[in-house]
Order: structure tokens, then sequence, then C-alpha cells
């Protein structure tokens, strides 16, 4: 499974090489995901979602989890969007945060939907947060260092703005492309189906390790206070547009388990 994960994000790569407070991969990015997971969720898991969901769509509800940041009676869940460790450290040998992180939130959430003593309101509830938390597990930036809160303390400009790494890839570059979320899930690269099952396996563990690997990539892709431009998004959209798939055909592959 890993080699072949690899062996997408490298190709990615080289097709185009000729504590958090921004959004990852922003509404737009999150929906890619949500509308790409429900082209490879069951009929079975589509009843039930529907069911949870009050028939809202996995996209619509993919923004929940940033939705909710606002409200302070949600603090407590904001350490489950992101996972802070070093670069030359995996998941398994990383110290990990007493009171939680993307990978322990991912693990409640399934949890909590899985118990059948569990109200329909805190299902639907968890539910949301796993859509929103698998989309964030896929943003590279996510999987960062704590030194600079995922890339957020690196100042670099966006078209002459003041922007930083972060907010690059959580938003800025996807909008500039200027295409919708449906369109951008619409015109997603075709992956065989054999290819399909080998992104799906593993555990939550691997699919971390497997971003780190860009995230090492795209904290050497600038310079700070660099003027981040055309070239930029030409070298390194498809990593973002790549990564978002793969977020949303593991997002089918766990709620597909789940039901």
């Amino acid at each position: 499974m890993r080699s072949i994960s690899l062996l997408i994000i490298i190709a990615a790569l080289f097709v185009n090489s000729n504590s958090y407070s921004a959004k990852k991969w922003g509404a737009t990015g999150h929906r890619v995901v949500g509308a790409i997971a429900d082209q490879y969720t069951t009929n079975k898991t589509k009843r039930h979602l529907k069911k949870i969901l009050n028939h809202q769509s996995l996209a619509f509800v993919s923004t929940f989890g940033d939705e909710i940041k606002s409200d302070k009676r949600f603090k407590e869940f904001s350490i489950w969007h992101y996972v802070n460790m070093p670069l030359d450290v995996k998941y398994e040998d990383s110290k990990k945060n007493p009171e939680g992180d993307l990978v322990s939130g991912i693990a409640q959430c399934k949890r909590i939907i899985k118990d059948e003593n569990s109200s329909d309101e805190d299902k639907a509830f968890y539910l949301k947060m796993l859509i929103h938390l698998i989309g964030d597990l896929h943003q590279p930036l996510h999987i960062g260092r704590e030194e600079d809160k995922g890339g957020n303390d690196i100042k670099v400009k966006w078209n002459f703005r003041e922007s930083n790494l972060h907010k690059v890839w959580d938003s800025q570059m996807i909008e500039t492309y200027g295409m919708s979320y449906s369109e951008l899930a619409e015109n997603a690269s075709y992956i065989p189906k054999n290819e399909v099952k080998a992104l799906q396996r593993g555990s939550v563990i691997d699919w971390v390790n497997d971003t780190q690997h860009l995230t090492r990539v795209i904290y050497d892709s600038m310079e700070k206070d660099e003027n981040l431009r055309y070239e930029y998004s030409y070298k390194y959209l498809d990593i973002a547009r790549t990564q978002m798939q793969i977020a949303g055909i593991r997002l089918a592959k766990e709620l597909n388990d789940l039901f």
C-alpha cells in the first residue's frame, strides 16, 4: 500500500517540477474530499449517512470541524486538527500530546459512531468531525513542526500579499486556481481499482507517516519571506489535488468500515 501511495505522490511531484489557526484546505478543499469520498462509498453506507446526517452531503458537512472553532464550547476539539512531530520522526516514535491529537481524535470519533449507546446527536457530531479530520490528515502542514505551528509562523507572500506557508497550502493556492469544489472533484485523476484498494490499506498512523513525506518537501519548497506566485502553483498544485483525492478515497474506506 505504502509503496503505491508514495508512487502516486511522487508522480504528482515530477509532473509539475519540470497549535493551528488556519483552516485545512479551506472550505473548497474539504468539500473536494467529501465529494470524492461520495464516489467510493457503498449504497449501504450512503443509506446510513443520509439517516445520520439528515440527508446532508459529505461535501456540505465536511467544513463542520472548522465552523465550530468560533464557538468556545468546542475549544477542546482544536487539538484534533493536527499532529506536531519532528520531520525525522515517525508518529509511533514521536512524543504525544497528552491532551490528544489528530490520530486520537479520529479514533475517538470512530468509537462514538460505532457505540450502539451513542445518541443520534452524538453520532452526527462525531461523524461530521471524522469527515473533517480525515481531510486534515492529508494536508501536509497539519503533520508539521511544533516550533512553527505547521508553517503558520513561516511568513511568505502570496502574489505580493502578506501570508504564511500554512495559509498558502490551506486555501490560497487552491482558490487562486479558480475551480469550484465540484469541478475539482469531477476532474480528479483516474485511479484504477487495484490502486484505490492499495491506497485504502493500512492504518491512520500509516497515512500520517505517508503524508509526512510531503511535509518535508513543502518545508523545503520556499524561502522565508519569498513571494510565491504562478511558478509555485505550477510546481505544487497537483500535490494538493492528489492529496485531496487520496483523502476522499480513504475517507470512503473509513465510512464503509463503520457502516
